[in-house]
């Protein structure tokens, strides 16, 4: 007689814990047009709170390894990695964990933490200001 009882207890505790999951909204794509941390490099010279930004980025993305981790994020199918998806890159899980963190300070990665996961996404505002401060500035007219 336990057993159906403790099977229904466990069908009720595992939907209690499953049921606290949400949805997330989806985002509609925007038009806005994004701005970049910096202008193009050729356009003129920075500003110290500019150079300090951009530094940041380039320290960031200067290590091997964290720029095969946000290029696996990028590249990733949906435009997000589960940090289960892109960890092999031949360093530990640490060395991965503290890798991430670094591309998420410099405001290169977004995190969502989804039951015992983490999912990485890189913001297409970020991809668009990277190129636009390493494009040319415009001809004046």
């Amino acid at each position: 007689m336990a057993g159906p009882v403790l099977a229904g207890w466990l069908d009720v505790c595992q939907h209690r814990c499953m049921s606290n999951m949400e949805l997330l909204p989806l985002l509609e794509p925007t038009d806005q047009a994004v701005e970049p941390c910096c202008p193009p490099l050729t356009e003129r010279p920075f500003t110290a709170g500019e150079a300090e930004t951009a530094a940041r980025m380039f320290k960031a993305l200067g290590d091997p390894v964290r720029l095969r981790l946000f290029s696996a994020v990028a590249s990733h199918e949906g435009g997000e990695a589960c940090v289960c998806d892109i960890s092999d890159v031949g360093v530990s899980q640490p060395t991965v964990s503290h890798h991430l963190k670094k591309l998420k300070e410099a405001g290169l990665l977004t995190s969502e933490r989804r039951g015992t996961w983490v999912y990485y996404r890189v913001e297409p505002s970020v991809l668009a200001a990277m190129g636009k401060l390493l494009s040319t500035a415009p001809a004046a007219v």
